[in-house]
């Protein structure tokens, strides 16, 4: 059933250890430093349920109504909706929140195509996700993702040091396995549960390891200890800083300091196979959403450079033109590409409309290793009074107001309030402590730019350049491509196959 906002907000109103900046956390719903954040989550929960927006936020599945984020995607239309859901919460609230759900949930979905793995390795491993995926579908809970672990020393194995250093399991019981370690995770403060699971690592030819365990963490678990990072929220006035007040989503370190986990809620344990299947596609469909934020971020930087040039009467002059364009073109190349995703979409291996992969990854790639280029440009064309100006109680104390509306006023349209409000947003968009906090996080949340490569690398169609050139070349029949795409995501059907297309066109 899907939830409302205040039914959300009591899920996270219990007994867990919050800690940040050293005070503990009474009430994770009011504090400053998660309210606003949490209140965005809540709005995203109410707009399943008013008139305007059910519609869009929400799918009739067997006479229920479900979150359409949480929906399994079976045709191109389910991708359509999804990205119709997104945008339309981008747009009531008025910025960007990444880590809601939508973005996260889609990690089980690439474990649900897995299943024939896992059942290889123990049957009730497969059986665990398909439980878990549709205990999502009925629950609508705040669904984050647990993947990057404190580092150590990473020259060396996860039992070679502090064995805590990574999350390991300790004992088991007949209830279910006990974990040590720590975790990173954006949002796990004020969030139901997480798909926790290894971080990239490094295996060896082992076979086995008590490192090497995924499972669903119920973030109200005891022996749970959540210490975050210190807040942009609240630091200012919201009126100098609109988006760190709102849109600050509180990264923590999880601690789990011998955590029992159900057996039922575990996803897979000690296979290292299990372990790097789920880390080579873990991607496949939550790269979708993480992407489609990077498109709503180009269209703010473009709003901000083109009404700060527009104001300036700047707008016309070509060598403006250019630089706008050149932003254009970043936002556009990030459309073709999640477009494109859809519209020659794969049918997975559990049977559910899957991205094309290569496209998607692709432009994963595009969108985070340009985006600094695009801010920068952005910069240049919103000029050095965003770093300069005022903040708004100096607009506002009757000794220097006077002076700030006569120099900020630029004409009968743009008065001083207008300039002030526009310059606040762009400052925080691209030149505050949080926006250099968002542009680290987007290059490096899904994974390393170097692991972003190696899952373009692995779902590419090689055959096709390989088999135009071996004609091309007239080399030898003895001369054969080795496989249609690389190492094997698990990925199916080769990217033009009449299969392929018959069934994106369904």
């Amino acid at each position: 059933m899907i939830r409302t906002g205040e039914q959300y907000k009591d899920s996270i109103r219990d007994t867990r250890d919050i800690y940040i900046d050293g005070e503990k956390v009474a009430d994770v719903t009011t504090h400053p430093s998660f309210k606003a954040i949490v209140d965005v989550r809540a709005r995203i929960y109410d707009m399943q349920h008013e008139a305007e927006t059910s519609d869009i936020m929400t799918v009739e599945v067997d006479g229920e109504r479900q979150a359409i984020g949480n929906a399994l995607p079976y045709s191109q239309e389910d991708w359509w909706a999804k990205r119709r859901a997104t945008d339309t919460v981008l747009e009531d609230i008025g910025g960007i929140a990444t880590r809601v759900g939508d973005e996260t949930v889609g990690e089980m979905w690439s474990l649900y195509d897995g299943q024939d793995v896992l059942s290889e390795i123990d049957p009730q491993w497969a059986k665990n996700i398909e439980t878990h995926i549709h205990s999502v579908l009925a629950r609508d809970p705040f669904h984050v993702s647990a993947n990057t672990d404190p580092k150590g020393d990473r020259s060396k194995a996860p039992q070679d040091q502090d064995p805590d250093m990574l999350l390991h399991v300790v004992k088991e019981t007949d209830a279910g396995i006990i974990v040590r370690g720590a975790k990173y995770e954006t949002a796990a403060a004020y969030a139901n549960q997480a798909f926790t699971k290894p971080t990239i690592a490094n295996w060896g030819n082992d076979a086995y390891s008590d490192y090497a365990v995924g499972f669903i963490c119920d973030l109200g678990s005891p022996n749970l200890k959540f210490i975050c990072r210190t807040g942009f929220s609240g630091r200012a006035d919201a009126r100098d800083y609109p988006l760190a007040n709102k849109f600050d989503e509180v990264d923590t370190l999880v601690i789990f300091d011998n955590v029992l986990i159900p057996w039922e809620n575990v996803l897979f344990y000690r296979h290292t196979k299990a372990a790097a299947f789920i880390r080579a596609t873990l991607h496949r469909y939550s790269a979708f959403a993480f992407v489609q934020r990077n498109l709503k971020f180009a269209d703010m930087l473009i709003g901000a450079a083109l009404y700060n040039t527009r104001q300036t009467g700047l707008d016309k002059q070509p060598a403006v033109q250019e630089k706008l364009a050149e932003i254009a073109m970043y936002r556009e190349t990030i459309n073709a590409h999640l477009t494109a995703a859809i519209t020659l979409g794969e049918r997975s291996p559990a049977g559910l409309m899957m991205p094309n992969q290569s496209l998607l990854m692709t432009g994963r790639v595009h969108a985070c290793s340009n985006l600094y280029e695009a801010i920068n440009t952005t910069r240049d064309l919103c000029g050095g009074q965003i770093c300069v100006t005022p903040d708004v109680a100096a607009f506002e104390a009757p000794e220097t107001k006077p002076w700030l509306e006569k120099y900020y006023t630029l004409n009968d349209d743009w008065l001083a309030e207008d300039r002030r409000k526009l310059l606040a947003f762009a400052r925080d968009l691209i030149s505050s402590d949080y926006a250099g906090h968002r542009l680290a996080f987007q290059m490096f949340a899904q994974s390393p730019r170097f692991n972003q490569m190696g899952a373009i690398y692995r779902n590419f169609d090689w055959d096709g350049p390989l088999d135009f050139v071996k004609k091309a070349a007239d080399l030898s029949d003895r001369v054969r491509p080795e496989t249609s795409r690389a190492a094997g995501d698990g990925a199916v059907n080769k990217w033009y196959s009449d299969n392929t297309v018959l069934k994106a066109a369904e």
